[in-house]
């Protein structure tokens, strides 16, 4: 059966609700793909004529100036004009536009074969809410011969993706891969926002972060047959990928690094402060004792930053939330922090008070300098630490208030 044959329409898709008899809708980001959209197109045609499905087939078209738009409509399928540019807005236009319950979205370069999407709509049928297609031989995938620049392949791909496993646990071996299906209730549900490359991240993350079902089925990425360079910036995209992984990971951008740094800052700065240590002919003095206060201060500040991160985070239901941190705000309550930070000031206030007697014993004249640092750096380092945690409490306080 050949899709529906509809006319151009603004970004929203000027449409009615979900059909619920549109089983599957198929969307293809376009810009300037006049070249390589008909083959795709046909492929499509194919897949849906050869499984007998009720489908759709969209081209959400991000300002193309080939005359893409024109083929597509020609070749039977549904125009959505997304005048927001970006790969990520392209897509959201053409889900919100889609009608069918399921979506397979697919680059319209002819690198997908649209015509292998049996699989996908399988898993579908079985339960998954999302289908992960997977390029990378480590996932059973094929890439064939010039069909990834090798810095994408032995590079980029990998190493974002063992990131984003690492990071979310999550069980997707290729995060790139842009042939995938979906639930079309279940995607919009997650509310994705970024407009870029980094879409691509943004699904797979949140999908993990929902616990969804997520199955993955190994693909063959071709040579695309375009005739331009490709949209993808290498170095610019990856980053923008790797940024989204670590501003959705409060633990690993601020907790897990600034509780080492403090930790290292407190084992050093315990061993040095009874008397200089010495590692063969290396001595570590005051010195060291004032780098070990400041690794003290810089990693509590960065521990802090993470916990106002994830607190803000799940009050905006970007993220799910921790059980354990739940737990703990019921016992770290403002009150306890207050206590806390006042008795860290306190401490820090009485040993620079005992510093400053010392000095007054000496005519506030000269004095031993290491025996005088050693009191010193501790007390400045318990002052602002205790002056930190009770303003981080109550900024704490603030951020757990319930909002509307």
């Amino acid at each position: 059966m050949t899709p529906e044959t509809t006319t151009s329409t603004p970004a929203d898709g000027g449409r009615s609700d979900p059909l619920p008899d549109l089983e599957l809708s198929i969307v293809m980001p376009c810009l300037n793909e006049a070249r390589t959209l008909p083959i795709c197109i046909q492929k499509a045609q194919a897949a849906i004529r050869e499984h007998g499905l009720r489908a759709e087939i969209i081209v959400a078209d991000n300002g193309s100036t080939d005359g893409s738009q024109q083929v597509a409509t020609q070749l039977g399928a549904h125009v959505v004009h997304v005048p927001e540019r970006g790969y990520g807005a392209a897509l959201l236009a053409g889900i919100h536009a889609a009608r069918g319950r399921f979506v397979v979205m697919g680059d319209a370069d002819d690198s997908y074969d649209f015509s292998a999407i049996g699989p996908f709509l399988t898993s579908l049928r079985l339960g998954a809410d999302l289908v992960m297609g997977c390029r990378l031989p480590s996932g059973g995938g094929t890439i064939m011969p010039g069909a990834m620049p090798w810095k994408h392949r032995w590079l980029g791909n990998p190493v974002l993706s063992a990131i984003g496993r690492f990071f979310f646990r999550s069980p997707v071996t290729d995060f790139h891969c842009g042939l995938r299906g979906f639930r079309r209730d279940f995607i919009l549900a997650l509310n994705l926002r970024t407009s870029g490359m980094e879409f691509a991240s943004e699904m797979v993350i949140k999908a993990t972060l929902q616990r969804a079902r997520i199955t993955e089925i190994p693909i063959t990425l071709y040579k695309d047959g375009r005739e331009r360079p490709p949209h993808l910036r290498s170095w610019r995209d990856g980053w923008r990928h790797l940024r989204f992984m670590l501003l959705f990971s409060p633990r690993w951008l601020f907790v897990v690094p600034g509780t080492t740094i403090f930790l290292i800052g407190l084992i050093f700065g315990a061993l040095i402060l009874p008397a200089p240590l010495y590692i063969g002919h290396i001595g570590f003095d005051t010195s060291t004792l004032l780098v070990a206060a400041m690794a003290m201060i810089l990693g509590f500040q960065t521990l802090v930053y993470g916990l106002f991160t994830r607190i803000f985070a799940v009050s905006e239901g970007l993220l799910e939330p921790d059980p354990w941190m739940g737990r703990a705000f019921k016992i770290v309550t403002l009150e306890t922090g207050l206590v806390v930070g006042a008795l860290t000031l306190a401490a820090g206030i009485s040993l620079m008070t005992w510093a400053t007697i010392r000095w007054g014993q000496h005519g506030f004249g000269p004095i031993d300098y290491s025996a005088s640092q050693r009191v010193v750096i501790p007390a400045v380092t318990a002052i602002i630490l205790g002056i930190q945690i009770i303003f981080s409490s109550f900024f704490l306080s603030i951020l757990g208030l319930r909002r509307r």
